[in-house]
């Protein structure tokens, strides 16, 4: 996603050590164990990990016309519509972080997504002319959405509102894994899609796993942040991958749905500790449209693990929140 995560340490594998890698949902995945139980093969593994993340991307991309997404953003009807129980579950989790976000977080932002082309549509990288902005925003509204789980549908109080759930699939799509994997016995794994990670257990050398936040810069990849961590869900968000630049000013992947502008502020990156990807998924997007003042303030109100990375003066200062010195340092600063 917006930020590359690195699992790190890892002396020479034992032989029953699992570890497959690949591109899926847009972005790379990698899945590793410190073994495996021995009634698991682990080419039939690989294989039915591909085919949950196909299963996916097939219900949630915007980049597939036929995707069960797709469909239900070309319908105009306002009636209740049968979708899966997954993307069904996710609409949900979206909805709900729309909501404590106060908007910040909108699943519905994707027609400005589009606008600013950082959607399935052609690439612009050139500032939109103010009445494209305005009709895109009129589009926006997670409070014209509804999701249900019993039978699980979709109901859209606007025809043309369109759903864009690139701030949280890839988080389903871990914990998705991630249960797999416990499905079969596994208990000591690590699970990555595009930064989004889980991990559970120990890691091949008998410890927690080591994860590196990345310094959020742009064309340089170095760690900022070292965690060691175990039986937990973590997600990053940031601003400095997936931009463009006009006139020297840069403009960021992450749109703010309450202005239709991307972000423009001191805060380079988020990461949320969550017990489900999903969540921290969401959550981390959220904070970072929020900001550094507000996104703070809120994850320290609510108790939300979050590392926040500013800028200022020329450099990246961390500033964490309660919840999250006590997760990691039991409360040490």
């Amino acid at each position: 996603m917006l930020l590359v995560l690195f699992s790190l340490g890892c002396s020479r594998p034992p032989q029953a050590q699992f570890e497959h890698y690949g591109l899926a949902l847009g972005t790379s995945f990698s899945v590793k164990t410190a073994y495996l139980p021995a009634a698991v093969n682990s080419e039939e593994l690989k294989a039915q990990l591909d085919d949950l993340l196909e299963q996916i991307n097939q219900k949630m991309s915007t980049y597939l016309a036929d995707s069960e997404l797709s469909r239900f953003n070309r319908s105009t009807s306002s009636d209740w519509q049968p979708v899966s129980e997954d993307l069904a579950k996710v609409v949900l989790t979206a909805l709900e972080v729309s909501r404590w976000s106060d908007g910040a977080f909108d699943v519905t932002v994707g027609p400005l997504v589009n606008l600013w082309g950082f959607g399935p549509d052609l690439k612009r990288n050139q500032i939109p002319e103010p009445s494209a902005l305005e009709q895109a925003k009129s589009r926006i509204g997670y409070q014209n959405l509804e999701a249900r789980l019993n039978p699980p549908a979709l109901r859209k109080h606007k025809p043309e509102l369109y759903v864009d759930l690139s701030a949280i699939a890839k988080g389903f799509a871990v914990d998705r894994l991630a249960e797999h994997l416990e499905y079969v016995g596994v208990q000591n794994y690590m699970v990555e899609i595009g930064g989004e990670v889980r991990v559970k257990g120990k890691s091949p050398r008998g410890e927690g796993w080591r994860i590196a936040v990345e310094k959020p810069q742009p064309k340089v990849r170095q760690i900022e942040k070292v965690l060691e961590l175990s039986d937990i869900a973590l997600a990053t968000s940031g601003d400095y991958r997936n931009y463009f630049e006009v006139g020297g000013r840069r403009f960021s992947h992450t749109i703010d749905p309450r202005t239709g502008w991307p972000i423009a502020h001191r805060l380079a990156a988020v990461t949320v500790l969550c017990h489900t990807t999903m969540q921290a998924d969401a959550m981390a997007t959220a904070l970072m449209v929020l900001g550094p003042e507000a996104g703070f303030v809120k994850a320290e109100q609510d108790e939300i693990p979050a590392l926040f990375i500013l800028r200022e003066n020329g450099h990246f200062r961390q500033k964490s929140t309660s919840a999250f010195l006590k997760m990691i340092h039991g409360g040490a600063s």
